[in-house]
């Protein structure tokens, strides 16, 4: 089962990125995680879109497509998605073959605050909604006080996030095997 995972924060040091390359660690037998880089999507502009998608949202496309399933790492800005992450999602939601459609989605965040990213989660799952995904409803990974979990090389050192991180991707895996 290919994943491609995408990290909703463009940080060096950003912590959802650390979890995710934990996730990758941390993947059940016959799953990978591969990370795409969405730094180069543009701003979401429908008159660029109509005259051509620009290459970076064209290759992410395609890597949508290409994946069994997705793994959406984010943080939360002023208690909801960060604007990267939605512009990424905007483009991904249009026409031609809106790539999301279909899909099964996990979804987890990380933050330096005690809720780790819940209330952006939920923002999210409605987008998710839109765009016509199925989502993993549990478990919920809401990773709080991340600086006390991830080491100074970005390595998740908590055994009970990396037991949960490791339980949402099993979930993941078994969404995909009921959905097809």
């Amino acid at each position: 089962m290919n994943v491609l995972g995408i990290s909703g924060s463009l940080r060096q040091a950003s912590f959802n990125t650390m979890a995710l390359r934990a996730a990758q660690k941390l993947a059940p037998a016959g799953m990978t995680v591969t990370i795409a880089d969405i730094s180069r999507i543009p701003l979401y502009n429908d008159d660029v879109r109509t005259g051509g998608e620009p290459a970076a949202v064209v290759e992410l496309k395609a890597q949508v497509r290409a994946a069994d399933a997705l793994l959406l790492v984010s943080p939360e800005y002023n208690f909801s998605v960060p604007g990267v992450l939605k512009n990424t999602l905007d483009w991904m939601s249009r026409p031609p073959e809106p790539p999301f459609d279909g899909k099964v989605v996990a979804i987890m965040g990380a933050s330096g605050g005690p809720l780790g990213t819940a209330r952006g989660q939920y923002d999210l799952r409605k987008i998710l909604v839109y765009m016509n995904t199925f989502t993993v409803n549990k478990p919920e990974v809401f990773i709080g006080n991340a600086q006390a979990k991830f080491n100074a090389q970005g390595e998740l050192t908590d055994e009970t996030t990396a037991r949960f991180i490791g339980d949402l991707l099993v979930s993941l895996q078994a969404l995909k095997q009921r959905v097809g």
